[in-house]
């Protein structure tokens, strides 16, 4: 079979059979197309239709929608509307709930309870660990309370102050000492102290914010007058306190419902008016609040009836008030006069109890005003020194009469500080008598009101002023000196009048205003003022120089029988630990410790204080006893002080006190010790403790006494009363030479550091070591008052005589003219005047000129007077160096030395008082004075540059006057071709005023400008002679100082006067032995011994004072 054929077949028999088989499916496609095409018409009709059937139903879906939305909003609507008529009703009790409660919650504070709850840490500066407590605080975020700090901070709170922080390893650090410590942001940093005026300077204000919580005047009133009422109507008192303890219920109560107020507002979801809790107690604290209020009207009514009463007490604590003030103001004083609030209260509620009952409510405040006034006074005065005694009485008389409106404030400031405007210019009519200083200071009253009538009349009385001005007591004589005189003269001009009595009338203005009692002597009681103390309650020893109560306590001791268990020890540089150890000591086995010259041991003062602070009253034994002493420092804690007992210890005060207590000290036995010499025993013992007295007086005289004020101790007397017997016993006859030089160049001399006051200390040694004073009828002073008395007189006889010596010294005895209480009398008043200045306000009024303004004026004002510097080169052109005339040199180094000193005036005016300090030639006048001083010396200086070397010299004007009399010498040394070293002045008075001395002389030079202190010069007689009444200083003539080779000294007819800068003598000690004060000693013709003017003290000043 072929296979090509096969297939051929099977072929052509397909296309056969799919001819037929199309030819039949042809008619069935076409009839299927047919189809499918009116299939495909009717299903997009099919389609449209259903399009649009699914728009009618989104649109019927979209209103029900619609509806069904409305619907909703319409039910939330019903539903809110019942709500909200819900919320009206509640809304209106949280409104009324809430309107009572808006004045108490208004008030809340997120520093509520500020630190308490957040572990306040309390540190001190005498704590050991103050640092690691600080660095805890700093690290751990927690507050920290610094007490009692200083005007000085420590150095290591510096970075805390100034918040030195840093960035390290990411987190924030700080410094403190060595260490690195993380700082937390949450540490707060406080301080407190109880200095009662402190005061902190710019950079430390600067670093820390300031806060006042000082008693304030009203406060303590209110206080006061709670203790007060307290004790005098207990039922008032306590019917008040149940009050303010009913009204405190009923606030905490309030409190309470507040607390749960905010706690469900503050807890509340939502709406608070949805909050029914809330809005329940909202109607509970409303009906609480009625009930309170209700109740508080009833308590306001019966405060109001007890109120009535209370202010009948007022007066009380209004004086109470003012006199607490006076007493916190002596801090100004005297660092060691501080007093606690306690203590102060302490004596008012004695006073209260020991006072007089009255009758009536007024006469009853009287006398408790009465009482408590003088025992304040009293108990004040145990720790004051003497000096400000009379200060603090007239303090309490001056503030208690300004409270009642009797004295006159503009008058007050004026008799304090002094008058600074002349409303008109008069003619001093009486310059012979009134002084151009006096007679400003009397036109400076013209400011005042009252007083404009008297100063334009004083001129018409002049007779009757000059027997007040020449009158002993001239504070009370009338301020009318003429009878028939209509003037309008102040009665009460006395105030103004006398300078120098000051004191005197102080005395008088107390005792009529409070009673002489304030103004008569306090003494100290030492077994009073232990009664007064306990184991926490330190006794002080406030010392003046020369004092030691070593003694008395010991004594004391003995009395107490505690002389075996008292341990002293004087304190000093590596003493505080020992100190520490007794004190600890003594506390557990109840003894005393009685540690000496705490001022000497300032370090110490802290460990002290921390010591006294931690004393624990339940474990301290009883007997237990801290006794200190301490010179006045402002390094003694104020803790201790404050919360301490108090007492002054001063030597006796007069000769007649020291006499006294020399002789209390002896007895019979002592004065016959020395046998068969026991007579001359008894009369140069006389003597000596005389001559003790003497030299501890003469102090008070200022620089006519001593220059420098040596502390001369009790000691010292009884040294020489040591001595004194030895020689006696030893030697057969009295070693005169010997005692004086061991008592006046070893036992008191030790002491003197100025060689014009070791001459002066010998030379009245010589009046009292010698063989007349073994005369019984031997005279200590010119009126026979202080005299020898018979040896056979036993110690009652010596110790009578003693007594009948006056109280008030006079000045004879030391040798002294009367003017020299006139001296010493200005000082009194000036050192008072200064007092009280320390105790007034250190503001200024609103209406007048700021410090700052009135200082701006002042230096321009002085800018504008005060020369430009001289020109250097001008004058050493015009007066060069030359080998022949020394004052060419001295005039170079004036000029230089004034030159210093202008330029700084120039350049720092507003820092003016500094810079002068350390610059400027020694003066004691005022800015004003020192200034016109100032201008008169540069054109003194100017003119010696202009017209040549002066005829006169005018010494006080030199700015170093010690090398303008060396260039004299040098001039002549020169000129006769020999040693300085050999040549001294001679000195020569000339007669003529320095205005007719036209010509220099060939040698040495004429000096002018000196004034006399304690003499005065006699024209007629052309000698040194006594100062006339009243008259201090006098004008010297022209000295003309003559140049003399190996020239001596005249033994007499001579007085060597010494010459000074100023009038405190004083100065820092030269290599010498002389104060730099000094500048060279003049010879003054004389009719008597040396020893009279050294014992009146005279000296020559080159300025005054003013």
């Amino acid at each position: 079979v072929s296979k090509a054929c096969t297939s051929i077949c099977q072929w052509v028999r397909a296309m056969h059979k799919y001819h037929f088989v199309a030819r039949g499916v042809a008619p069935k496609r076409a009839a299927l197309k047919q189809a499918q095409e009116d299939l495909a018409e009717t299903q997009r009709i099919l389609d449209a239709a259903k399009n649009r059937l699914q728009e009618v139903e989104e649109g019927i879906a979209t209103l029900q929608a619609k509806y069904d939305d409305c619907m909703r909003k319409k039910e939330e609507l019903q539903t809110k509307t019942q709500e909200c008529e819900a919320r009206l009703v509640r809304a209106d009790k949280l409104i009324g709930g809430l309107a009572d409660e808006k004045d108490s919650l208004s008030t809340l504070k997120p520093m509520d309870l500020v630190e308490r709850d957040n572990g306040l840490d309390i540190i001190k500066l005498s704590d050991k660990d103050f640092l690691r407590s600080l660095e805890n605080a700093v690290r751990f975020g927690k507050p920290c309370l610094l007490e009692n700090i200083g005007t000085e901070l420590d150095p290591a709170l510096e970075p805390i102050l100034l918040r030195q922080t840093y960035k390290q390893q990411g987190s924030l650090v700080i410094k403190l000492g060595d260490a690195v410590i993380p700082y937390h942001n949450d540490f707060k940093f406080y301080m407190t102290t109880k200095l009662p005026n402190p005061h902190y300077t710019p950079e430390v204000s600067t670093k820390v914010t300031l806060v006042n919580f000082t008693l304030s005047p009203s406060g303590l009133e209110d206080q006061l007058l709670g203790i007060v009422v307290a004790e005098e109507r207990p039922d008032l008192e306590e019917a008040k306190n149940q009050l303010i303890v009913s009204n405190a219920k009923m606030k905490q109560e309030l409190k309470e419902i507040e607390d749960r107020i905010l706690f469900r507002l503050s807890s509340s979801e939502g709406s608070p008016v949805d909050d029914i809790d809330l809005i329940q107690t909202l109607e509970a604290s409303k009906i609480k609040s009625l009930e309170i209020k209700a109740k508080v009207l009833v308590a306001e009514q019966t405060e109001k009836d007890i109120d009535v009463t209370r202010s009948q007490y007022i007066p009380v604590a209004v004086n109470t008030q003012i006199l607490f003030f006076c007493v916190a103001d002596m801090a100004n004083i005297d660092p060691m006069y501080q007093y606690s609030l306690e203590w102060f209260i302490g004596i008012f509620l004695g006073s209260i109890s020991n006072a007089e009952r009255a009758d009536n409510i007024p006469q009853r405040i009287v006398n408790i005003n009465n009482y408590f006034t003088f025992s304040l006074y009293s108990n004040v005065c145990r720790s004051l020194f003497e000096k400000h005694k009379l200060l603090f009485a007239f303090l309490l008389c001056v503030r208690i009469n300004m409270h009642k409106g009797i004295i006159n404030m503009d008058e007050w400031r004026h008799l304090v500080a002094g008058g600074t405007h002349k409303p008109k210019e008069l003619d001093n009519p009486a310059p012979e008598w009134i002084s151009e200083r006096s007679w400003n200071e009397i036109l400076t009253l013209g400011a005042l009101e009252k007083y404009a009538p008297f100063v334009d009349d004083f001129k018409n009385h002049l007779k009757g002023f000059k027997a007040i001005f020449d009158g002993a007591d001239p504070h009370r004589r009338s301020a009318r000196p003429m009878e028939h005189s209509s003037g309008p003269v102040p009665e009460d001009a006395g105030a103004e009048r006398i300078a120098s009595r000051q004191d005197h009338e102080c005395q008088d203005y107390v005792s009529d205003n409070l009673g002489q009692r304030f103004i008569e002597p306090q003494t100290s009681d030492l077994t009073a003022v232990f009664k007064d103390s306990s184991p926490t309650t330190p006794l002080i020893f406030v010392l003046s120089t020369g004092t030691d109560p070593a003694a008395d306590l010991y004594k004391f001791a003995e009395e107490m029988r505690f002389s075996k268990k008292l341990t002293a020890i004087s304190l000093g540089q590596g003493q505080g630990p020992l100190a520490e150890q007794l004190m600890r000591s003594a506390m557990e086995r109840g003894k005393w410790v009685f540690f000496q010259n705490c001022h000497l041991a300032p370090s110490w003062m802290p460990s002290l204080e921390r010591l006294v602070e931690q004393i624990d009253p339940d474990k301290v034994h009883r007997d237990f006893r801290l006794w200190l002493t301490s010179m006045p420092s402002a390094k003694f804690p104020v803790f201790i002080l404050q919360n301490g007992s108090k007492m002054t210890v001063e030597p006796p005060k007069g000769i007649k006190a020291n006499l006294l207590r020399s002789y209390i000290g002896f007895n019979d036995d002592f004065l016959s010790s020395c046998a068969e010499k026991s007579a001359p025993f008894k009369h140069l013992l006389l003597s000596l403790c005389l001559f003790h007295g003497v030299l501890i007086e003469r102090r008070k005289f200022g620089a006519l006494g001593f220059n420098i004020p040596y502390e001369f101790t009790d000691g010292d007397l009884r040294i020489c009363i040591s001595q004194l017997k030895m020689f006696l016993l030893e030697y057969e006859d009295i070693p005169y030479k010997v005692l004086k030089y061991t008592a006046g160049h070893i036992n008191y001399g030790g002491r003197v550091t100025d060689d014009w006051d070791r001459r002066c200390l010998m030379n009245i040694l010589s009046d009292y070591y010698k063989p007349e004073v073994l005369s019984e009828e031997y005279n200590y002073s010119p009126s026979g008052i202080y005299h020898q008395i018979p040896p056979s007189q036993d110690h009652n006889g010596y110790v009578a005589y003693v007594r009948s010596l006056p109280i008030n010294d006079t000045p004879e005895i030391f040798g002294l003219h009367d003017n020299a209480n006139i001296t010493f009398a200005q000082n009194e008043t000036l050192e008072m005047l200064g007092g009280l200045l320390q105790l007034q306000p250190k503001t200024a009024s609103g209406s007048g000129k700021s410090r700052e303004e009135v200082m701006e004026e002042t230096a321009h004002s002085i800018l504008g007077q005060v020369p430009k510097p001289v020109s250097v080169s001008h004058v050493m052109e015009k007066y060069p160096v030359l080998y022949e005339q020394s004052m060419n040199t001295v005039l170079v180094q004036e000029v230089i030395r004034y030159n210093r000193l202008l330029g700084v005036i120039h350049q720092s005016m507003q820092d003016l008082l500094k810079a002068l300090k350390g610059l400027a030639y020694p003066s004691l006048k005022p800015l004003a004075s020192w200034v016109i001083d100032l201008i008169q010396r540069v054109a003194f200086i100017q003119e010696w540059i202009d017209t040549g070397i002066p005829s006169v010299f005018w010494i006080s004007g030199f700015f170093f006057p010690q090398a303008f009399l060396t260039g004299t010498l040098q001039n002549y040394a020169r000129k006769k071709v020999i040693s300085i070293d050999t040549i001294s002045f001679d000195f020569k008075v000339v007669q003529e005023a320095y205005q007719e001395l036209k010509v220099a002389p060939e040698d040495g030079c004429y000096i002018r400008g000196l004034f006399a202190e304690g003499a005065r010069w006699d024209f007629a007689n052309n000698m040194l002679t006594e100062s006339r009444p009243k008259e201090l200083f006098t004008d010297m003539p022209v000295l003309w100082l003559i140049p003399a080779a190996n020239r001596k000294v005249p033994v007499s007819g001579i007085y060597e006067c010494p010459v000074y800068k100023t009038l405190t003598r004083a100065g820092t000690l030269s290599t010498t032995g002389h104060s730099t004060n000094f500048v060279f000693a003049v010879e003054i013709p004389s009719d008597k011994p040396q020893q009279h003017w050294i014992q009146r003290g005279v000296a020559m000043l080159c300025a005054l004072n003013y």
